[in-house]
């Protein structure tokens, strides 16, 4: 007959067995010996916050403190226990240590509540203090009617603030406290303690059990005295690791490196039959799959070379089994099972049918590619000068870009050409195809043709913007090189060019541009020895998208042929990336020479 059924006033292991004193608090000896060092020198601060997981011994260490603090027979901050007033504490129930919990008393009311009591001296003891738990959860009007109170309360109150979530804590209430972090704990010491209680209860529990017991806790020692008081009323005279795992629904050591053989091996087959087979002994779905998450976070360890990291799923005297799997699968691979699994452990908690999701996790992992040996793959092929991606290793492959050549240095005085290769490296196009016929002489008489008279010709041809602009820059002097300068060319086609005003000439009058337009004619025929037609293109006209939110007062669009864009690298890098085929550009009414314009693509 277990011990709750002879004593209907059965108190669980958690709290029979809750610390009294510093040394008692497990895992946590820097939060404990600094909160002496304070008491023994007189250096006790106003307020602390304890912050870390879920029991790891923040409120136990609350209470060791606030005993430590008025107990009258306490010996270098170590406090007695066995007088009424550490009894009292350790019950909860000394009005002189007030436990508020955070997250039913969250309101202001509450708040201005405890600051009216704050004033009242102690009854009995020599400090009066509170202690908040879950404080994270008090409202943001009751943080702020804290805050006061919190930096310079009484000097015998002392507030010890306690939460799991110190990111919800507004910095005014951090800045005013001391903080501790408490670690959880580790998975010897959990057994270690347990061990301790085992014994303290005359009942023989297998080492295997309670490690299992142990690493289930997850660094928690409150959740693992639950766990463990659960086992013991199991009813056994020995306890095994078997009673553990059936109390639990979890798998064993064996099952677990079998299904990893299984999934190892590529055989999904194997690896699902374990699955059945486990499920069918009574093993919860995602009991098992954390399992497997913990087992795969140790094959990644492994692969890792980090022996020194203790294992999580299995025992120490497993990882033998698990190297050879670790060596074989590579860091990669593993690291890659382990976000598989992870994924479809985060997919189960909102599933009707988490089984489905474990199943076709496995035939996955069963499934993964052996991502190591692509890595390696990769970096010998780099490592050889061959392209990883399998394109050809040739020059002369350029991207797939819209007619528009790659950017160079920045030229103020020059259009980007848009042909589909730069200006500087086009071999020389064929003297019929400048004149737009489709027969194309040899090379011998097209070379002869373009040092005729013993000058170069220029061939006005679109893509041929660039050079257009050098030539007609060394000729044109006086206004109208200046408005030429400022205008925008553009060649139409063979033979055919367009001035476009800048934004600075275009109310010129027309005589002007007639003047202009002629002398353009009579240098193109210069430099081509052919009849060059040329045309001005109207003045820029105010486009209504000027008064959208976000543009200027007063300010135009211009829609801009490719084969007239101003000289800007980066615009050509554009033009490219998004293979542009309409492009405007918003001119202000101050605007600079069109080069220097601001420029929308679309």
């Amino acid at each position: 007959m277990s011990e709750s059924t002879e004593n209907p006033a059965y108190t669980v292991l958690a709290r029979r067995y809750r610390p009294q004193g510093f040394d008692e608090v497990v895992g946590q000896a820097h939060v404990s010996e600094s909160l002496l060092n304070a008491i023994r020198r007189g250096r006790v601060a106003h307020a602390y916050l304890f912050t870390g997981a879920r029991g790891v011994g923040k409120t136990s260490t609350a209470r060791i403190f606030a005993k430590a603090l008025n107990c009258p027979h306490a010996v270098n901050g170590v406090p007695c226990n066995n007088c009424e007033l550490c009894e009292a504490v350790s019950a909860g129930r000394d009005v002189d240590v007030i436990e508020i919990d955070g997250a039913s008393n969250n309101g202001v009311e509450d708040v201005r509540g405890l600051r009216a009591n704050v004033t009242v001296k102690p009854m009995r003891a020599a400090v009066k203090v509170y202690i908040i738990d879950e404080v994270h959860m008090l409202s943001r009007g009751a943080f702020n009617a804290l805050l006061k109170t919190l930096e310079e309360p009484p000097p015998n109150v002392k507030f010890v603030l306690c939460t799991t979530e110190p990111e919800k804590v507004p910095d005014t209430i951090l800045s005013r406290c001391q903080r501790f972090d408490f670690s959880t704990v580790s998975i010897t010491e959990i057994g270690r303690r347990l061990g301790e209680i085992a014994a303290a209860e005359g009942c023989e529990v297998d080492d295997a059990a309670i490690e299992l017991v142990a690493r289930r806790a997850a660094g928690s020692m409150r959740d693992s005295q639950s766990l463990f008081d659960q086992v013991l009323a199991f009813g056994r005279d020995r306890v095994t690791a078997a009673d553990v795992h059936r109390l639990l629904g979890t798998a064993d050591e064996d099952r677990l490196l079998a299904l990893l053989d299984a999934i190892g091996r590529r055989a999904p087959a194997e690896a699902l039959a374990e699955v059945d087979a486990a499920c069918g002994d009574g093993v919860q779905v995602l009991e098992l799959t954390d399992q497997l998450v913990a087992l795969m976070r140790d094959v990644m360890v492994t692969a890792a070379g980090a022996t020194s990291v203790p294992l999580t799923a299995v025992d120490e005297t497993a990882r033998g089994r698990m190297t050879a799997t670790a060596d074989a699968w590579g860091v990669a691979t593993a690291t890659a099972a382990l976000q598989l699994l992870a994924e479809s452990r985060a997919r189960m908690t909102r599933s009707v049918a988490p089984r489905a999701l474990l199943e076709l996790a496995v035939v996955r992992l069963a499934s993964l590619s052996d991502l190591q040996d692509l890595a390696d793959l990769v970096a010998s092929l780099r490592a050889e000068g061959t392209p990883a991606s399998g394109q050809k290793k040739n020059s002369d492959v350029r991207p797939r870009l819209p007619n528009v050549a790659p950017a160079s240095p920045p030229t103020r005085s020059a259009d980007i050409t848009t042909d589909r290769e730069p200006a500087a490296a086009t071999p020389p196009r064929r003297l019929a195809e400048a004149n737009g016929s489709g027969r194309r002489p040899d090379p011998e008489f097209e070379n002869e043709s373009r040092t005729a008279n013993g000058r170069a010709l220029l061939r006005i041809v679109p893509g041929e913007e660039r050079a257009l602009r050098a030539a007609l820059s060394s000729r044109a002097v006086g206004e109208a090189g200046e408005a030429l300068a400022a205008a925008t060319l553009a060649i139409r086609g063979p033979n055919r060019v367009a001035i476009s005003p800048g934004p600075n000439y275009a109310s010129r009058p027309v005589e002007f541009w007639e003047s202009a337009r002629g002398s353009l004619t009579e240098l193109l025929r210069e430099f081509s020895e052919n009849e060059v037609h040329v045309e001005v293109e109207a003045a820029v006209a105010k486009s209504p998208e000027a008064g959208r939110p976000g543009r200027r007062s007063g300010s135009a669009v211009e829609k801009l042929d490719l084969n007239g864009l101003p000289d800007d690298p980066l615009l050509a890098a554009a033009v490219g990336l998004f293979e542009a085929r309409d492009i405007r550009r918003q001119v202000l009414p101050d605007a600079k020479p069109p080069h220097e314009d601001a420029t929308d693509h679309t």
